[in-house]
């Protein structure tokens, strides 16, 4: 069962505060399942942990995400609704763990990225170069095998995107792309949502006004935070009331 007592999750959030993008995505993560371990975290294909945050979401925040976009052609501002619900699923693992694409003289396999996969690349410079060279199984050229060194290098790009879209097949969740028609020139906007990113701005921000509303209370009624963070939402609500007609 996700956390989503408000004293757990500040914690959470007050952990995260130090972190990279890729540490945040971890905390929410351990949010969005505190029963299962790390190690079986990490083991779990993105996409799967893409719904989970998108569970973690509905459950704290609601059903209703609200999006901004720019236009890419005309650079206006589009704003939209998204239904938490519909991404919020159970994702099953791949049925197909690995890949293989043949392209050009090429024969590669390649194991569906986890999200210790993930995390590692996204620790590294080159990000791409990381993930390739954890998750290509073989690479063969012509008959030659390629090391994994020198692989990115040699990979041509008609190849890797073979097997970014092979990987998308075999793990749809794990890429949740927005196409947006714009309502002024009708032109397009495609645009990838990181449910990461969005969910770690909508914590930080309930978090700086929940803490707004302890100072207030505190300082109306002299309890603790403890105290204050015990009350549902609905009471610490009247009480901030009542302080302001006070």
């Amino acid at each position: 069962m996700a956390i989503t007592r408000a004293a757990e999750l500040l914690a959470t959030w007050e952990a995260g505060l130090a972190q990279a993008p890729w540490g945040r995505a971890q905390l929410l993560h351990r949010a969005a399942r505190p029963d299962t371990g790390g190690e079986a975290l990490s083991s779990l294909p993105v996409g799967e942990r893409e719904a989970d945050l998108f569970a973690l979401r509905l459950a704290l925040f609601g059903e209703r995400m609200q999006v901004r976009l720019a236009c890419g052609a005309c650079g206006e501002d589009m704003e939209f609704d998204l239904d938490a619900r519909e991404f919020a699923r159970s994702s099953a693992a791949p049925a197909e763990p690995r890949v293989r694409v043949a392209e050009g003289g090429w024969e590669v396999e390649f194991r569906v990225p986890s999200v210790a996969d993930l995390t590692a690349a996204a620790r590294q410079p080159d990000a791409r170069r990381a993930l390739l060279a954890r998750c290509v199984v073989s690479a063969v050229r012509d008959g030659e095998t390629v090391a994994a060194d020198v692989l990115s290098d040699a990979l041509p790009e008609v190849v890797q995107r073979r097997l970014a879209e092979a990987a998308q097949a075999a793990d749809p969740g794990a890429d949740v792309t927005l196409n947006v028609n714009c309502p002024e020139c009708a032109a397009a906007t495609r645009a990838e949502l990181d449910i990461a990113s969005y969910l770690w701005t909508e914590l930080d921000a309930w978090a700086r006004d929940t803490l707004l509303d302890v100072h207030l209370l505190a300082t109306a009624y002299g309890w603790s935070e403890p105290e204050i963070l015990a009350l549902s939402p609905l009471r610490r609500r009247y009480y901030l009331e009542l302080c302001a007609d006070v």
